[in-house]
């Protein structure tokens, strides 16, 4: 498959990546967080369905741009960041829809809870890096899931029962990584 980055092994670079959630608050406005400190590796295979991808992203690294929300994430309500410090992904699965476009299906843990997840994955690109002989390559990776099913059972109602945050959580992460030198 031309438009498959060439085979070898990838280090995710967390300066040019995003790792990102967004979440309805109130029913009414996305709420959008990111993780600053995380590492993954991209091992291409010959064919997308003999690559493989592992991610560790540290729950203290959580930001909204807002301190006692930051906080609160990171409590027992949330990312219990005390009995659970990392969220992890291992894919188990990935293959092609065409063009440029996967399902990559991945063992994620949260709070120490893991479940399989499909990502639909956008390969956005390969291209010289600005080092000699290193290769950099695009994903963009996208996936809905209940954070009840990660045992984050954090409920909180208005008094007319609108949820104050909602059960569904977007994950949207946009990785650049670069080849092994």
């Amino acid at each position: 498959m031309s438009n498959f980055p060439a085979a070898g092994v990838y280090n995710v670079d967390n300066t040019h990546s995003n790792v990102g959630f967004v979440v309805r608050h109130l029913v009414v406005s996305k709420v959008r967080g990111s993780f600053s400190d995380f590492a993954g590796v991209i091992t291409i295979g010959d064919t997308p369905e003999t690559s493989s991808v592992t991610a560790t992203v540290q729950a203290a690294s959580v930001t909204t741009n807002n301190e006692q929300r930051d906080g609160h994430l990171k409590s027992s309500d949330f990312f219990d960041l005390e009995n659970h410090p990392t969220l992890t992904l291992v894919s188990t699965a990935f293959t092609s829809k065409g063009d440029n476009e996967y399902v990559l299906t991945a063992d994620l843990t949260i709070r120490g809870v893991t479940k399989s997840v499909d990502f639909d994955v956008e390969f956005t690109g390969a291209s010289d890096h600005f080092f000699p002989g290193v290769t950099a390559i695009g994903f963009e990776a996208k996936a809905s899931i209940d954070r009840r099913d990660f045992g984050v059972n954090f409920e909180n109602n208005l008094e007319n029962g609108t949820a104050v945050v909602s059960h569904k959580v977007d994950l949207v992460f946009e990785i650049e990584a670069a080849s092994q030198a």
